[in-house]
């Protein structure tokens, strides 16, 4: 067994939750310490704060007596490797409930989407998806929440406020606290109606602390993002080698459409940075191609100065998916990293900060 190590921190919370008083919220304690036991982790008094929060509402959940409502619903936020969708796991498990589910947000998201397109001109296209997707449905865990796309907007502020309404305990887990989500100022005021929303009807918890716990020795769950590379001026022989041989390609289907790419294997998926910016792509196409491939090789990324608004902004919302996946990132260019992302776009700042922990590989030209 590994040697014993203090877990995460939190912070933050408001006056949402009951008070853990129940057998039920006693042994959804101790299963959380057996499970920290078995991982050679100790809790620390903020991390059983929030195992508190989380144990309340078992008692809402499993007892006959408990009054339950949206308002119980949490949502946890903190940077990568802080732990959350060790809580939320660790919280699903324990939960002795037949009417639960755990999902990762997106792809939920874009069941949603399918299914209201089945039930598009009825007046309840919203609720006759639900009634499919969760029907018996008490606790909902969402993992890796996060909005890249204005036009989801709409729909998310509907959905929760419909998960509320059907008093669905509500787990979700972020990178970004609410005020963070979708921080691009075009459209940062027109989502504020959801974060406002979440915010109202949720307890927000921030999972923190400066240690990224999936880079410890025997976490067994490194961050996979860090392990890609940026390269620069790369030989023929190497283009080969990743794929993405010029006059070579091939097409993918995503969702309902077909995407050119150079070329998959098992799980890796190689592209020109035309094929996935100057096309019409889009974030739910990045996330379902997620889905399918571990490591992605990205080419001929230009100087993004000489782009286009859209084009810069589909890049930054594929660093940030890739980001926040975690996955394999191996991008190519003729460019220094800080050359080639001199350009207006506001959010590119943190596309390089993300894109500054791959490793730097400088070739010949």
């Amino acid at each position: 067994m590994a040697s014993k190590r203090s877990w995460f921190s939190f912070g933050g919370g408001n006056a949402h939750s009951p008070a853990p008083n129940s057998a039920a919220a006693e042994a959804v304690r101790h299963y959380f310490d057996e499970r920290a036991a078995q991982q050679g982790y100790t809790l620390g008094q903020s991390q059983r704060q929030v195992i508190d929060r989380l144990a309340a509402r078992v008692s809402l959940l499993v007892e006959a007596q408990a009054r339950f409502n949206g308002r119980h619903s949490l949502y946890l936020h903190g940077k990568v490797g802080r732990g959350k969708s060790w809580l939320l796991d660790r919280f699903f498990e324990a939960v002795p409930l037949a009417g639960k589910r755990r999902l990762h947000f997106h792809g939920f998201f874009a069941d949603l989407h399918a299914g209201m397109f089945r039930h598009q001109g009825k007046d309840d296209a919203l609720e006759r998806t639900l009634d499919e997707l969760l029907s018996d449905c008490q606790l909902l865990c969402f993992d890796e929440f996060h909005v890249h796309d204005i036009g989801d907007a709409m729909l998310i502020r509907r959905l929760f406020s419909a998960l509320f309404a059907r008093d669905v305990l509500l787990v979700v887990t972020s990178n970004y606290a609410p005020a963070q989500l979708l921080p691009n100022p075009l459209y940062h005021e027109r989502f504020l109606p959801v974060i406002r929303l979440i915010e109202a009807q949720m307890e927000v918890l921030e999972v923190g602390g400066d240690q990224d716990y999936r880079r410890l020795p025997g976490s067994g769950t490194a961050q996979r993002f860090v392990t890609g590379s940026y390269r620069v001026n790369v030989s023929a022989q190497e283009r080969r080698e990743l794929g993405v041989v010029p006059g070579e390609g091939v097409s993918l289907q995503v969702g309902n459409r077909q995407l050119a790419a150079r070329s998959w294997h098992e799980r890796r998926v190689s592209f020109t940075f035309a094929e996935l910016c100057e096309a019409p792509t889009a974030v739910m196409d990045y996330l379902l191609l997620c889905e399918r491939f571990d490591e992605w090789v990205v080419a001929e990324l230009p100087l993004l100065a000489e782009c286009s608004i859209a084009v810069q902004q589909r890049f930054i919302n594929l660093v940030d998916v890739l980001y926040d996946r975690d996955k394999r990132l191996i991008l190519l260019s003729e460019h220094p990293l800080e050359q080639a992302l001199a350009a207006a776009a506001v959010d590119l700042m943190r596309s390089q900060s993300r894109l500054s922990q791959l490793r730097q590989i400088e070739g010949r030209p």
